[in-house]
């Protein structure tokens, strides 16, 4: 069918942007700040113990303070307005970011893994593990505080970078609660294997953690289909749903950070001019993205019934109808990215007629 493109404009005001921007940018700079802490304090712990697991510890957080660097320059870049050699914005910068954060920690559970592996081999140098312990603790309460902030913030903000932070530390914690756990059996027990073997493990836990990050933000980088997007489109497009708004389909969200560019075809009434089509889907637009938990546009290629829709278009004043209107067909994750409704229930007769 043919259509006509009705864009809409980018629907959220310039200042919710602005101040999520803001946000992002302060979350970047405390965990900077956070990480440059903690990195001193498990240093100063590994000074302290000699401990290669509370070392593992520590080059771990080394990725922290990277990464944290990282983000605030890629949180900088993103808050950039979108300009005419990036009409969708920076958000994709965000994406790189994580990606090289998950890249970051792949190496350095290489590094720890090998150095661990060593250091089973080696004597032990162990000593004042108790103080260790207590300086890992006080690392690992800093790093709890500091994930939930910057998850909550990430979720709230809609921003791929923080969220992985958030992800890298909450691990990082992890690995610490594994590491003092492996320091009070060494204490009380004096077996010195536990700590390398520990290490090691903590190695193999980052290695997957990495992996885990690089493979999200790729799905970013190449807009693959997130699940959880599309269902909360959905959920606004039924909400905001108009008289005459017959059927959605073959719809596409392109991510760019938290900003969402979407296109689909939208089936009106045949009758429709072209006027009075572009101010009913300009209200819908406006609609969708205000209640959209993302900032965006869209853009609708417009296709004509062909009164082939009439026993779900609950458009009753029609008169070239030519069916009993039966009721409307709620939009679904399936049929809005999906084949139009009419060519699916075609498809579905001729099955029938088959049987």
């Amino acid at each position: 069918m043919g259509g006509t493109l009705l864009k809409g404009v980018m629907q959220s005001s310039t200042l919710m942007p602005a101040k999520s921007d803001q946000i992002a940018i302060r979350a970047a700079w405390i965990s900077l700040f956070v990480s440059l802490f903690v990195l001193g304090l498990k240093y100063s712990a590994y000074l302290q113990t000699k401990s290669v697991a509370i070392l593992s510890d520590a080059t771990e957080s080394i990725v922290n303070v990277i990464a944290a660097f990282i983000a605030l320059l890629v949180m900088k870049h993103v808050a950039e307005p979108a300009d005419k050699e990036h009409p969708y914005g920076h958000g994709k910068l965000e994406y790189f970011s994580a990606a090289f954060e998950g890249g970051l920690i792949a190496f350095a559970s290489i590094a720890i893994i090998y150095a661990s592996s060593k250091a089973l081999f080696a004597t032990p140098e162990l000593k004042q593990i108790d103080m260790g312990v207590g300086i890992i603790s006080i690392a690992s309460v800093l790093n709890v505080f500091l994930a939930i902030y910057l998850k909550k913030v990430g979720r709230e903000h809609k921003s791929e970078a923080l969220l992985a932070s958030g992800t890298h530390v909450l691990t990082d914690v992890w690995t610490s609660v594994g590491i003092l756990a492996a320091l009070v059996l060494v204490h009380f027990t004096n077996w010195w294997w536990l700590d390398p073997v520990v290490a090691i493990l903590v190695g193999m836990q980052l290695a997957r953690t990495g992996y885990q990050i690089v493979r999200k933000s790729m799905g970013g980088l190449l807009d693959e289909v997130e699940p959880q997007a599309l269902h909360e489109l959905t959920q606004t497009l039924n909400k905001n749903r108009r008289p005459g708004f017959i059927d959605i389909h073959q719809l596409r969200i392109i991510r760019s950070g938290r900003f969402h560019h979407i296109d689909a075809h939208l089936v009106v009434p045949e009758f429709w001019d072209v006027s009075h089509t572009h101010e009913q889907a300009q209200v819908f637009e406006d609609q969708v993205i205000q209640s959209y938990p993302y900032d965006g546009e869209m853009a609708f290629h417009l296709d004509p019934c062909g009164r082939k829709y009439c026993e779900f278009c609950d458009l009753h004043q029609c008169q070239i109808r030519q069916g009993v209107f039966a009721g409307l067909k709620k939009f679904t994750l399936q049929s809005v990215t999906g084949a139009p409704a009419v060519s699916i229930l075609q498809s579905e007769k001729i099955t029938e007629g088959r049987q």
